[in-house]
């Protein structure tokens, strides 16, 4: 009897043009590292620095005018010499940023102005005083706090550059330059109760202190490129394109055949003249025209800075999605335009409003859509020359500045003479026409060769 044969064991098959692998470890992947978020999380407190450095005076001005006999005109004057000094330095700010880079650039302006901050608690007792008066000192130590912050907006816009890819530089530079809201927003409410329970002097003391740790900090942790940083990997270098070495000559000559550029310049003017109300006179508007004491002055003077808070880095994640979907010129335009017709409306509606708090939710409001513009404006000085990002923001800054030494002077004076509903009437009106300005302004050009 014979076996049944048996069955044949054939070879597995694989589908026609396919070849076994051997799998036996799978290959892992390496996330980019994220250290441009922290560069980003360090400009963000380097701004609130610089606003609670800039702002503490509008506080403690309340107890400064009478111990010195400062009018209200005198501390105008005061107000200006900063704004003065910051509109002066604005350019050269900028060239130093694309020339040395942030973070050395940075680390002498913080160390700067934290020495001029401490000294403005104690130059009405010194020499200073005895040459110039007690007023010309102040104003020439502001003067010399406005040059040392004036580096900052410029270096940031050179560090945002350089950290982030171009799809995302509105909402970088909009979050680095929103602390400016959280700043002022702390420096009112804080500095009156510091004020209140240690004296005037004090607000000047710690404000100095907060700005020598800052500075310490971005050195030890900052670098002014990606592949400097020792904590970036190849693949967060690999998301940012390498910028090669600024040229130390500056394109004079393309930047004033270049109209968009100085449509930039006049519009951002008329953004800063309405900036520095706010930063001026909104605390002693709520104190002295509105009726709130100085402790609930200093909290309600906060919510425009709030505001501003929300709105900024807001903006500009808005003008980046819209400049990606539309194009440059119509994402920044749009964003731009429509930011400053509405603080414009806003403003007028809170100068008229009777009621105190009804009054300070349009105010409020109208500084948030301000500084929803504030990303547009600062990526278009980007989208027009990325070599000279920081030059250009500082001659844009410089237009806002020369508005801005206007304001704090004119402002009082315009109240004085007709009231404050017209004054701040004024104010709309030039948010408006900065608003419409934007017509005029093609970042999607570039600059003119």
């Amino acid at each position: 009897m014979m076996k049944p044969p048996e069955p044949a064991i054939l070879p597995h098959q694989h589908a026609p043009r396919q070849t076994a692998q051997p799998n036996f470890v799978s290959q892992p992947t390496t996330r980019p590292s994220r250290i441009r978020w922290l560069i980003l999380s360090l400009l963000f407190l380097v701004s609130v620095i610089t606003y609670i450095d800039r702002g503490n005076i509008s506080v403690t001005a309340r107890q400064m005018m009478p111990a010195y006999g400062i009018t209200d005109q005198q501390m105008g004057w005061i107000f200006s010499a900063f704004v003065m000094g910051y509109a002066l330095f604005q350019i050269p700010g900028g060239w130093l940023a694309d020339r040395w880079g942030a973070r050395v650039v940075l680390t002498g302006a913080l160390l700067w102005w934290s020495i001029c901050t401490a000294f403005t608690a104690m130059v009405a007792a010194s020499e200073l005083a005895n040459l110039v008066g007690t007023v010309g000192a102040l104003m020439l130590v502001r003067f010399c706090l406005g040059l040392g912050e004036a580096v900052a907006l410029p270096t940031f816009n050179r560090a945002v550059t350089n950290w982030f890819p171009a799809h995302a530089r509105g909402f970088g530079i909009g979050v680095a330059i929103g602390g400016i809201g959280l700043g002022s927003a702390i420096t009112l409410p804080i500095a009156a109760w510091v004020m209140m329970n240690w004296g005037w002097q004090t607000v000047f003391y710690l404000s100095s202190l907060l700005g020598l740790g800052m500075g310490l900090l971005w050195w030890l942790l900052a670098r002014s490129h990606p592949h400097e940083h020792p904590w970036v990997n190849e693949e967060e270098q690999a998301l940012l394109e390498r910028e090669p070495p600024t040229s130390i000559d500056v394109p004079w000559r393309t930047f004033r055949q270049t109209p968009t550029v100085w449509w930039l310049v006049l519009s951002y003017s008329c953004l800063g003249y309405v900036a520095y109300v706010y930063l001026s006179w909104f605390y002693l508007y709520l104190v002295n025209v509105r009726g709130f004491d100085v402790l609930r002055g200093g909290i309600y003077a906060s919510t425009p800075f709030l505001a501003m808070l929300l709105f900024c880095p807001l903006g500009g994640w808005v003008t980046d999605r819209l400049a990606a979907n539309y194009g440059l010129t119509t994402g920044r335009a749009v964003a731009g335009m429509t930011g400053m017709v509405l603080a414009g409306v806003l403003i007028a509606l809170g100068a008229l409003i009777e009621s105190p708090f009804l009054a300070i939710t349009c105010l409020s409001f109208g500084a948030g859509w301000l500084y929803f513009s504030i990303g547009a404006y600062w990526a278009s000085t980007t989208d027009l020359s990325k070599a000279h990002a920081g030059i250009l923001s500082g001659l844009m800054n410089t237009g806002a500045n020369i508005g801005g030494t206007i304001s704090p002077t004119l402002t009082p004076w315009l109240a004085h003479h007709w009231g404050w509903p017209v004054s701040l009437g004024v104010a709309a009106a030039i948010a408006i026409l900065g608003g419409l300005l934007w017509f005029k302004i093609d970042p999607g050009k570039g600059l003119k060769t």
